[in-house]
């Protein structure tokens, strides 16, 4: 095994499938379309709920620290939360209610109107995540799903980015970049000069 030629091909796939979204207009668009539910959302007094499993937990957490921190300029903190971090919580649904009932509970206690719920899945298949669904019906939250290539119940999500890969790994590099995206768009409608 040639160790300079995986790492070739490794970087080449993902730069591939990126480059697949930047020519798909329908991709680009519906960024551009949830970048602007979230700025009405804060212009409302509003926030953004992140949730994923795995290392989609791990994005969700990043991508709310993004918001609440800075991501490239020092601003007033933004309001967002990851419902995958708090293991009280999280084990104590689990017990009561059940792995799927996880986030549509927390939905159901920290949701308002007007807020944005983004569930993160390589599949788009995690039930606790299509459960979450129903709970921001309930409660007038927009909700966005960021997935992988295939069909799934996530596609019923208000807004639904497909990002066309069948690779785990490579879904998880475009669902970073979204996340990123939004929080780039985000600070520099709100705060940006």
């Amino acid at each position: 095994m040639n160790i300079l030629e995986v790492i070739k091909t490794q970087m080449a796939e993902s730069a591939r499938v990126k480059q697949r979204m930047l020519e798909d207009d329908a991709i680009v668009e519906k960024v551009e379309d949830i970048a602007g539910v979230m700025v009405d959302a804060y212009r409302s007094g509003n926030k953004t709920i992140w949730a994923g499993n795995g290392g989609s937990a791990a994005d969700a957490q990043h991508m709310a620290g993004e918001l609440v921190n800075k991501f490239t300029f020092d601003r007033p903190a933004l309001a967002a939360l990851s419902l995958s971090t708090d293991t009280s919580i999280i084990t104590a649904i689990g017990n009561d209610y059940g792995f799927d009932r996880l986030f549509a509970r927390q939905i159901e206690a920290q949701g308002r109107a007007g807020d944005v719920f983004i569930g993160i899945s390589t599949s788009g298949k995690s039930q606790n995540l299509v459960e979450a669904l129903a709970a921001c019906k309930a409660k007038g939250i927009t909700s966005v799903a960021i997935v992988g290539a295939d069909p799934c119940p996530m596609d019923d999500y208000d807004y639904v980015i497909h990002v066309p890969s069948h690779s785990t790994p490579r879904i998880q590099e475009c669902q970073t970049l979204i996340g990123h995206v939004l929080c780039y768009l985000v600070e520099q409608a709100l705060f940006g000069a």
